[in-house]
């Protein structure tokens, strides 16, 4: 449900997330986030907890995650997340998320001298052009 109580439509979703209807569409049939309810109509309704989840999911997507570790990283989340996990698969968890953290730094700093190279690479051209 959004800020006021209320659930979200896809349309809303897609705003929020920056995510295009097709793609959240997507990740619904493969169970990565799954709309929380539906209405009358068949329309997909979304929570915040569902919003923050697709957010992740976008943060996730440039930095190379695929679906499956996506799905991992999120079932991690909820497992570390619920006081009622047995404390041996919230260490396993808790485990899994500071490789995902370990791996999501490395992914940034390849893409920051990425972009440290085009930013080279348009200053160059911007010499040669003036």
């Amino acid at each position: 449900m959004g800020a006021d109580g209320r659930y979200l439509q896809i349309g809303q979703v897609a705003a929020r997330t920056e995510l295009s209807l097709k793609t959240i569409r997507h990740y619904d049939e493969v169970g990565l986030v799954q709309p929380s309810a539906r209405s009358a109509g068949g329309f997909r309704l979304y929570t915040a907890a569902d919003v923050d989840r697709l957010v992740l999911i976008r943060r996730m997507k440039p930095l190379g995650f695929t679906l499956a570790e996506m799905k991992r990283l999120l079932d991690a989340i909820d497992l570390v997340d619920d006081a009622t996990t047995a404390a041996a698969l919230r260490e396993t968890a808790d485990v899994d998320l500071r490789a995902f953290r370990d791996r999501a730094y490395d992914s940034a700093e390849r893409l920051r001298r990425q972009l440290a190279y085009a930013q080279e690479f348009a200053d160059l051209l911007t010499e040669r052009t003036s």
